[in-house]
């Protein structure tokens, strides 16, 4: 059974950009292993992470990502059975939305900033197909 996972949380400490693509490779080569695809946004110490595949595949990697010292606050926002896969093209796709236009954020919150605890679920779904849908995704697809 294929499930959807979205959660975020907040980085204990600032992150480079070395750490981020540490983090990136690292789930790039052990996630299609484990038939895990999904998106990673980040922003300032924020994540929000969509995570795709088998309930089991996809409990044991977020329960893995929430005893990770780097994150505090995590929470999970939305989760679903589903039929297909949204983010199938990608291992671990990124989006840096310092690179993104303000105003597609600005659509999805009161600010022009990404805060996944101030807006629901499935707002925060929203804003990850829509950036999908506007090529945001920066990283290669698997």
């Amino acid at each position: 059974m294929l499930v959807r996972l979205l959660y975020a949380s907040r980085a204990v400490e600032s992150l480079s950009a070395e750490v981020i693509e540490d983090i990136l490779a690292s789930s790039r080569k052990g996630n299609p292993a484990c038939g895990i695809t999904g998106l990673l946004c980040h922003s300032g110490d924020i994540f929000m992470q969509v995570l795709e595949g088998g309930r089991d595949a996809v409990g044991a990697l977020y329960n893995r990502i929430a005893r990770d010292p780097r994150h505090r606050d995590v929470i999970v926002l939305h989760y679903e059975e589903i039929t297909e896969r949204r983010f199938a093209g990608w291992t671990m796709g990124q989006v840096n939305l310092s690179r993104v236009n303000p105003s597609i954020l600005l659509k999805y919150s009161e600010r022009p900033v990404l805060d996944p605890y101030a807006v629901s679920g499935q707002v925060s779904m929203a804003l990850l197909e829509e950036l999908i849908a506007t090529a945001s995704i920066l990283s290669r697809p698997c």
